[in-house]
């Protein structure tokens, strides 16, 4: 597989090399010996060096992988439906987390418009200082009228009343790696080998994580993630949400697929250059590492910390239900041709279920709002959390 990847270029190479220092350099401050989930962290963030906060780009045909909003608009403008019946049920405050390129939080600040119900403040939780700059520039070219009332936070409010998104945030979030034996659990991490180049590692499991994994219906031998940072920042936000709803989109599966005997290996993937490998120790910092969420966990975190959850579909059945399909209309009429055929195209990736459509999930965790959101209309999976 990796043979098949684009050789990187030497300032790249440089940049991995600095970063796979820093990393071997914990190691060997730590017993020889990192968890998955540290070297995952690591990785993707250390200032200046991980992938998240390098300077390369990461959205976009230019960069490593599409995401929906990179695709068409009209991703940004069906949710926008959703997000403005929250905010109508609780507070014009919109929270992006983890804004990528910024071109969801522009389509959203002018769909929103269009419905009336352009939101007062677009606040964005961003951990990359290269990618807060190109979310301004995103925004500033796209959406300029409503540039002043976008801010990024530094810290996350107390409690906050409205609607939070992250579309594709949980994915990037640290997860640990375990392998189940018939003797016991052991977590897997990084080591360095004689040579000094990383190697993955096992040693047995500390007791909060092989409790976790003593509970899930695994038959050992198997191997497979937990999304320890996933569930706790799902439980802070819905911990300080006090009206309103959360909505989390990404790929992932309910617990009872996720650890499925078929998916044995885990759902470690990584991303670069619009190729998908399974190998997080090649050039580190210059993939994207990610691993499928455990939906059941989300729901979970989020019924634990005072939310219900107020919905769980297949992101074709969400848009559908959000009328992205009424809004391809629109554009084939309005539109010309060529940018008709695009949107088509677009759409058939986002809601085939060989593609995103099912692949993609969506949750909504809610506190305060009584009335049924119109994205679970149809279609809703609670059941099968």
């Amino acid at each position: 597989m990796k043979s098949s990847l684009p050789e990187p270029s030497a300032d790249a190479q440089a940049a991995s090399n600095a970063l796979a220092q820093h990393i071997a350099a914990e190691i060997r401050a730590s017993d020889g010996w990192i968890s998955f989930a540290r070297y995952m962290s690591l990785a993707l963030y250390t200032p200046g060096l991980g992938y998240y906060a390098g300077g390369s780009r990461k959205f976009g045909v230019e960069g490593d992988f599409l995401t929906a909003p990179e695709l068409t608009p009209l991703f940004g403008q069906a949710l926008a439906r959703q997000v403005a019946q929250v905010m109508q049920a609780s507070a014009p405050l919109l929270i992006e987390a983890g804004a990528g390129s910024g071109k969801l939080a522009a389509d959203l600040l002018l769909a929103l418009d269009a419905l009336g119900c352009a939101p007062q403040r677009y606040q964005i939780l961003e951990l990359s200082g290269e990618l807060q700059a190109r979310q301004r520039e995103t925004i500033r070219q796209n959406a300029p009228g409503f540039f002043a009332r976008v801010e990024w936070l530094d810290a996350l409010p107390e409690t906050f009343s409205g609607c939070l998104i992250g579309n594709e945030v949980l994915d990037a979030m640290p997860a640990h790696e375990v392998a189940w034996y018939a003797d016991g659990i052991n977590e897997v991490g990084i080591a360095l080998d004689a040579a000094g180049k990383f190697i993955r590692a096992e040693r047995a499991a500390d007791a909060h994580l092989a409790g976790l994994a003593l509970a899930l219906d695994v038959t050992a031998p198997y191997r497979s993630e937990i999304g320890l940072a996933g569930r706790s920042w799902v439980s802070e936000m819905a911990r300080r949400l006090h009206r309103g709803a959360l909505l989390l989109i990404d790929y992932g599966l309910p617990r009872h697929e996720y650890y499925h005997s078929q998916r044995n290996g885990g759902t470690v993937r990584c991303h670069y250059r619009q190729r998908t490998h399974d190998d997080p120790l090649w050039w580190p910092g210059l993939s994207d590492i990610t691993a499928h969420v455990d939906f059941t966990a989300v729901a979970e975190a989020g019924f634990d910390a005072g939310a219900d959850v107020a919905g769980y579909a297949a992101q074709s059945t969400f848009l559908m239900n959000c009328g992205i399909a009424e809004l391809l209309a629109q554009r084939q009429r309005e539109g010309d041709a060529a940018s008709a055929a695009r949107a088509s195209g677009a759409l058939k990736l986002l809601m085939s279920p060989n593609e995103m459509g099912e692949l993609f999930k969506v949750i909504a965790l809610s506190k305060g709002i009584e009335e049924p959101l119109i994205g679970f209309a149809r279609g809703d999976r609670t059941h099968a959390l």
